[in-house]
């Protein structure tokens, strides 16, 4: 004689569990709480997300000569970027990983060319095992030119963006 141990009224559901991770993983999600009643769900994917920003660097000011500032990272293949002295910040990037410039491939990118940012805007996201860090401008300005495409591999302090303050 068994007993069928899968009811509705039970704790765990676990066809409703595998689609919750499923929507984790198709939304790049790492952490889903809920809780209805005295039931709580609570699922973790990856490793915790640990986010390490690093500051753009600061506008050269016109008195300083281009050659005293410190060199920013190039980023590898022909689009090497050049030293600018419009007055233009880069946002770097602040782990090495995965460059996606939107938040699925279905979507439209994060920002563009001519796209006005603020410190707190989202202009692109970086995978890094698995754990998908979205990276803030962390400056106020227009986006002047996006240094890489989406997909490529970036390194730790690569120019990501040209802003124009």
């Amino acid at each position: 004689m068994t007993e069928d141990v899968t009811t509705t009224d039970g704790p765990f559901d676990l066809e409703k569990l595998r689609e919750l991770v499923e929507l984790m993983e198709k939304h790049g999600l790492t952490e889903v709480s809920l809780k209805r009643g005295e039931e709580k769900w609570r699922l973790r994917r990856g490793p915790q997300e640990v986010v390490t920003m690093v500051p753009a660097a600061a506008p050269l000011a016109a008195n300083q000569p281009a050659a005293s500032a410190p060199a920013a990272p190039a980023p590898s293949g022909d689009s090497a970027a050049e030293p600018v002295d419009d007055g233009s910040i880069m946002i770097t990037s602040p782990t090495v990983g995965t460059f996606y410039s939107a938040p699925t491939p279905d979507d439209p990118p994060y920002v563009k060319t001519g796209s006005k940012v603020d410190s707190d805007t989202i202009v692109c996201i970086v995978e890094a095992m698995k754990v998908f860090n979205q990276i803030p401008a962390e400056v106020s300005g227009t986006i002047a030119e996006v240094l890489v495409e989406n997909g490529d591999p970036i390194d730790f302090g690569q120019p990501l963006f040209r802003v124009r303050p």
